[in-house]
């Protein structure tokens, strides 16, 4: 149910974004053209700020993890360009809360 919801909500905006004034041609590449999940964009954007922050608030990693497996189930293969940033995003969470669990601190805060 949840899964559904987050695909219909995805198609809205891809369909926002591609409704602007453009020829038939146009239109007609752009749908044949792969495009990114914004999931996965979303998922790697909090990956990385898990990364960087993780070692002090482990809710972020712990909410970017989550966030990442529960939105990864609505990737469509033959529409979408790739997974990784799904994978880059999670990746990275990992290792915010792995340093957290041991205690390292990485060097780009203050």
């Amino acid at each position: 149910m949840l899964i559904d919801y987050l695909i219909k909500f995805k198609n809205y905006i891809m369909d926002v974004r591609e409704s602007e004034d453009l020829s038939l041609e146009d239109k007609k590449y752009i749908e044949k053209a792969p495009k990114q999940n914004p999931y996965g964009l979303f998922t790697m954007l909090i990956g990385g700020i898990a990364f960087t922050f993780g070692n002090k608030y482990v809710l972020i990693p712990i909410i970017s993890i989550v966030f990442g497996l529960v939105t990864i189930r609505t990737f469509e293969k033959a529409k979408e360009d790739n997974i990784w940033p799904f994978y880059i995003g999670i990746g990275l969470s990992v290792i915010g809360l792995v340093m957290y669990m041991m205690g390292y601190s990485n060097n780009l805060i203050f």
